[in-house]
């Protein structure tokens, strides 16, 4: 690892807080683009940042890993005792859209805009607009407009909402109470 990434990624690692790590990224230029409102929970720097272009009003979840290229080459060169080319490619984030935990983004590939990328998705190939994708591979397993709509219910009372990254007790007993009577 070239000592300028090695020295970013140990910044990256203590700098508490999403909004403040994509305030440093985007002061060194980490990345090809970075837009406004835009969140990564995860603390490590892809290799290649710079053929990632992140547009406005994302989010991206913890353990989410982007892939701007493989190292096949290593291989076959060694098969056949000739130099093949490391592949190398573009991932490109378009505005509000929402990667799930743990999440991988193979190169050559573009998301959204108005798309959502469940947990645990592999995302091979572009994500439609106003899609939700997801598995391995991912593929379209909604829309962005169904979920947006599913959303606007509130799922407790607006005033036990979580503070501070905090539960308290009343809204953890709601919570526990609905989870158990919907379930048989």
């Amino acid at each position: 690892m070239e000592i300028k990434r090695l020295y970013h990624q140990v910044r990256v690692l203590m700098i508490p807080g999403s909004k403040k790590r994509v305030e440093y990224l985007k002061r060194k230029h980490i990345f090809r683009s970075c837009g406004e409102n835009v969140y990564i929970q995860s603390r490590k720097i892809p290799l290649y940042a710079n053929l990632i272009a992140l547009h406005n009003n994302i989010r991206i979840a913890s353990n989410v890993t982007f892939l701007t290229h493989d190292v096949m080459h290593t291989v076959f060169s060694n098969i056949e005792k000739q130099d093949y080319q490391e592949k190398l490619g573009c991932i490109e984030v378009f505005d509000n859209v929402f990667i799930g935990s743990g999440s991988i983004i193979m190169y050559d590939t573009k998301i959204g805009p108005n798309a959502i990328v469940a947990a645990g998705s592999v995302v091979t190939k572009d994500v439609p607009a106003g899609t939700i994708v997801g598995g391995v591979p991912a593929r379209v397993i909604g829309s962005f407009e169904d979920i947006l709509k599913r959303r606007k219910r509130n799922e407790y009372p607006l005033e036990e909402a979580p503070n501070n990254q905090r539960v308290e007790k009343k809204l953890e007993n709601y919570l526990w109470n609905k989870f158990n009577s919907n379930k048989v």
